[in-house]
């Protein structure tokens, strides 16, 4: 199959066109055809030659996902199935909140962090998305919004959809570049949030790519026996060298990190655990941000439950009296599969079934 040409950086694109006898101006005018234009096809790009444009149909395409469902929220939120040229499917999350349009992307087919109470995880990682098919799911979205017709534009940008960012470090990478490139899409760095369960070499390296991209760790658990319980990375990465590697980031970034918390009933969301929360947190609590999370719940794992009401507010009174920031993550499309991987888990049953 030929590459999607969304995977290529602005600085690989002119490399590359450079390679095939071209000049060098015609990667500005590409990224404008694509970036700002949003052409879905090389025939549309009027002002390139019929040689660059050969060049470009023998060695990439434009659209690799086809839109194979969509369900829409009452709130606005719209969630999007894709599937891929091998025929893999993938969610994208278009949510609409008061700053603006944010989108949910996805980096893998599937996931092997194995969280125990994620969705995601329930069918096993694939394969790693490239480059070009987790920037196409920002161009699908834009796309839509054009067909809209009101001049909206997606604003801000979370990867935390299925599989886990740092497992495909390379790829997530060329999504940054292209995403963030200031000719392209041009969605700065503080508009973008990359989720991760904590696999700690890839936390350091991330820090050092001097990109300001913000960070959040999912955490789920103050101590490790519990966390363990409930992700079993925490095996291969304990608490004590995750904060390490936080304290790492938050240094070498001045950027603050946020703390990933899903609040899981009879489980993680005792006044006991945001008591070790908040001591865990203490001499962080400057550049640290909780955010707690309400589950949504999983048929799969049908052990856990969503928290009682009264036990999240006491978690947050607890945590916010310790002096930890916090908050209560604002829900958004509860009546249309919420929980990240659920669409695409309940599509592949339904074909197995037929």
């Amino acid at each position: 199959m030929k590459k999607s040409i969304y995977g290529l950086t602005k600085d690989q694109l002119t490399e590359f066109l450079l390679e095939q006898g071209q000049k060098k101006y015609r990667a500005d005018q590409l990224w404008d055809w694509l970036y700002k234009k949003r052409v879905t096809n090389f025939s549309e790009m009027k002002n390139i030659n019929k040689e660059c444009l050969q060049i470009l149909e023998d060695h990439f395409v434009i659209q690799t996902l086809e839109q194979s469902v969509k369900q829409e929220s009452e709130d606005g939120t719209i969630k999007f199935l894709f599937k891929m040229q091998d025929g893999n499917l993938i969610e994208t999350v278009l949510m609409s909140f008061n700053y603006g349009l944010s989108v949910c992307v996805t980096t893998q087919v599937g996931c092997n962090i194995g969280c125990s109470f994620c969705a995601s995880g329930l069918l096993k990682k694939n394969r790693d998305l490239n480059g070009g098919e987790i920037v196409e799911q920002i161009m699908k979205v834009q796309q839509h919004l054009d067909e809209r017709g009101d001049g909206e534009r997606v604003s801000n940008i979370v990867v935390m959809g299925i599989g886990e960012p740092f497992d495909n470090y390379d790829n997530l990478m060329n999504f940054l570049r292209v995403v963030n490139d200031p000719k392209g899409l041009a969605i700065g760095a503080r508009h973008i949030t990359v989720s991760t369960s904590g696999i700690v070499p890839k936390m350091y390296k991330f820090a050092d790519e001097d990109m300001r991209i913000n960070l959040a760790l999912s955490l789920h658990a103050p101590n490790d026996e519990l966390r363990t319980k409930v992700m079993k990375i925490n095996r291969a990465y304990p608490i004590a060298k995750l904060m390490e590697a936080v304290d790492y980031y938050t240094e070498k970034t001045n950027r603050r990190i946020t703390i990933e918390y899903i609040l899981l009933k009879d489980v993680n969301d005792h006044v006991e655990e945001a008591q070790q929360l908040a001591k865990l947190l203490h001499k962080r609590r400057h550049l640290a941000y909780v955010n707690l999370i309400p589950y949504n719940p999983v048929d799969e794992h049908g052990q856990y439950q969503r928290s009682e009401k009264n036990a999240i507010l006491a978690f947050y009174d607890t945590l916010m009296k310790k002096g930890i920031h916090c908050g209560v993550r604002h829900e958004q499309g509860t009546d249309i599969d919420a929980a990240c991987g659920q669409l695409r888990s309940k599509q592949i049953k339904k074909t197995k079934a037929v």
